[in-house]
């Protein structure tokens, strides 16, 4: 696995911590054992063959497994510790999770968390390949894999600035929202599908002007006067501050967020913990796993 992720005999090593010899003697009593070559070695690149890429898929899953084995085998041993591994998309993150996380750091002082910040496509994999524990994801088609429960719905809204000609609107139409220039997140999130299905199925032509991930900046190019964009409602209320007006749309877009992880996988006791406090937080109790 790690040859194949670096690329290399020399980094895998390097990530190993052993001298980059054993590695290549190992590699090759592997494929002498199996009687199978399972890696191109090119001059600039090592590459799994077609036998070593169904290798590599099995070698997942048995690592995989074996550290949930040795995580549930600790805490049979009466481990106290633990870590919570957990995806949340950008906006849910800076203004939805702060007070759970706080408050889940304070019930469990002595369990760590690690926060990863990525669309919701990408938590999906983070999760599937075992990268993460925990992820939000968007619940309108939730994958087979994966086990969710809902944590809240959030309208979806068009924020302009408070000089702006459609400020005063009430309500706000698709085919009027499309026509101005947009700031968008980058695709995988879960406002910039919702922006590209919509926009395919209407044969609507979006007019980009800025990609950013970075929900301040996004802010300021709509502050100037550079385009317009969509947020959660909750950013906009949230900075009531700000000069920054929320208009729904005429046809409201509501999105389901959901808490989600591996469907059949290992849940640590600290995940579900955490699982159990974050739904217990946002009115869920009935779904506690």
């Amino acid at each position: 696995m790690a040859i194949c992720q670096h690329g290399g005999f020399t980094a895998a090593a390097r990530q190993l911590h052993i001298a980059q010899p054993a590695i290549s003697i190992a590699m090759r009593k592997l494929e002498a054992e199996l009687n199978l070559t399972l890696l191109h070695r090119g001059e600039r690149q090592i590459t799994p063959t077609i036998e070593g890429e169904m290798l590599l898929a099995h070698a997942k899953r048995i690592l995989e497994m074996t550290e949930a084995a040795e995580l549930e085998m600790e805490e049979l041993r009466g481990l106290t510790k633990g870590e919570v591994r957990i995806g949340i998309p950008s906006m849910l993150g800076s203004y939805y999770f702060p007070p759970i996380l706080m408050g889940f750091k304070h019930r469990y002082p002595e369990l760590r968390l690690s926060v990863y910040e990525e669309g919701t496509r990408r938590l999906q994999e983070m999760i599937r390949v075992g990268e993460l524990d925990l992820g939000v994801v968007v619940a309108d088609a939730p994958p087979e894999d994966l086990e969710t429960r809902l944590l809240t719905r959030e309208e979806m809204v068009a924020c302009v600035p408070e000089a702006h000609p459609l400020a005063p609107r009430e309500k706000l139409s698709m085919e009027e929202f499309f026509s101005h220039e947009l700031v968008v997140f980058k695709t995988g999130y879960f406002l910039r599908e919702f922006i590209d299905r919509y926009s395919l199925s209407h044969e609507l032509s979006p007019k980009i002007a800025f990609e950013t991930n970075l929900i301040p900046l996004t802010k300021a190019i709509v502050r100037q006067g550079f385009g317009i964009t969509t947020f959660l409602r909750m950013v906009i209320d949230q900075d009531a501050q700000e000069d920054l007006v929320a208009i729904p749309f005429d046809e409201p877009v509501f999105l389901d967020l959901s808490l989600a992880w591996k469907k059949g996988g290992y849940l640590s006791r600290a995940n579900r913990a955490f699982v159990d406090y974050v739904l217990s937080e946002t009115g869920n109790q009935s779904s506690r796993v």
